[in-house]
């Protein structure tokens, strides 16, 4: 039972926040924003720790106010800073879930990974950055499916945290980009279109990147390599 502790304190916080935060959203953004542009103008050191805590808890009780946060993060700290924050706070929460699953779910996991064949387990050993990377580079895969997906392909925490860091980067600055401004946007009572993730001169892009991120699998994989 020690084992799936924390996990319930997971589930039992993402279950509170999120009946907690259902009445938050761009509405509740555009109200506050002047306050908040003050107090991060004010206590800028404090607002940016606090703003990583959020998105670590935000990451780790898998909430669906991630793109809110995202795009909050460049409205309040701008484009780069915003992005850097937001791709450090959804790393360490994250890794948490990814640790807290594996740990309460140990023995399911390894039975599971029995079942794969021999082969398979050992390209997952070796090229598992190079999968997790092309899933996080794509923007097609919920974040917290993909944490999951980790936890039962065994991908180790070493390998786990740059492929994230790396991964989310260029969706988190698309996001904080539009965050930094929207102030004006949210002002007048309307909601960014964040659809220009999925716009062919944001995505296209995006999967080159996650097609370049297997080209070391492929290079193993020619003809006449080892393994």
């Amino acid at each position: 039972m020690r084992r799936f502790l924390p996990l319930l304190v997971l589930v039992v916080l993402g279950a509170a926040a999120f009946v907690s935060l259902r009445g938050y959203g761009w509405h509740s953004l555009a109200r506050h924003q002047g306050q908040l542009l003050g107090w991060v103008g004010t206590h800028p050191v404090l607002s940016a720790a606090l703003f990583v805590a959020a998105y670590v808890a935000t990451a780790a009780l898998s909430l669906p106010q991630g793109a809110l946060l995202t795009v909050a993060g460049g409205l309040l700290f701008g484009t780069v800073l915003g992005c850097g924050l937001t791709v450090l706070g959804a790393t360490v929460g994250a890794s948490i879930l990814l640790v807290v699953v594996r740990s309460a779910f140990a023995e399911a996991l390894n039975r599971h990974r029995g079942r794969i064949p021999p082969r398979l387990q050992t390209r997952l050993a070796r090229d598992g950055f190079s999968y997790l990377l092309a899933l996080r580079l794509v923007p097609l895969f919920p974040f917290w499916v993909v944490n999951l997906a980790a936890a039962v392909a065994g991908i180790r925490l070493r390998v786990f945290v740059p492929a994230t860091l790396l991964g989310i980067a260029p969706a988190s600055l698309v996001f904080s980009s539009i965050g930094a401004g929207v102030g004006g946007i949210l002002a007048q009572g309307g909601t960014p279109d964040l659809s220009v993730l999925f716009s062919a001169k944001i995505l296209w892009p995006l999967l080159g990147l996650a097609a370049l991120s297997l080209l070391p699998v492929l290079w193993r994989r020619r003809p006449g390599a080892d393994g």
